[in-house]
């Protein structure tokens, strides 16, 4: 089964190792019709403290790493591009 991949933005970068990102998803409401904005925050895995806050970056789910911390940065979003 392949890894899911999630796009977002960088808010905290306080802990070792370990950066705080932001994924923003958008989808319509299915009684209302309308376009929601959700957004949800990922602990991820961030080797060499290269990430700062509000760099877009890609996260891969991987194994548990800590006790809430089960995504690793794979990429800068701009890189990739």
């Amino acid at each position: 089964m392949p890894k899911r991949i999630l796009q977002g933005t960088v808010v905290s970068d306080k802990n070792d190792k370990t950066v705080v990102v932001k994924v923003e998803r958008r989808f319509t409401h299915p009684v209302m019709k309308k376009t929601v904005r959700m957004s949800k925050k990922y602990k991820a895995h961030d080797e060499n403290n290269a990430h700062k806050v509000g760099d877009q970056v890609f996260i891969q789910e991987s194994a548990p790493i800590s006790k809430d911390k089960r995504w690793v940065v794979i990429t800068d979003a701009q890189a990739s591009q």
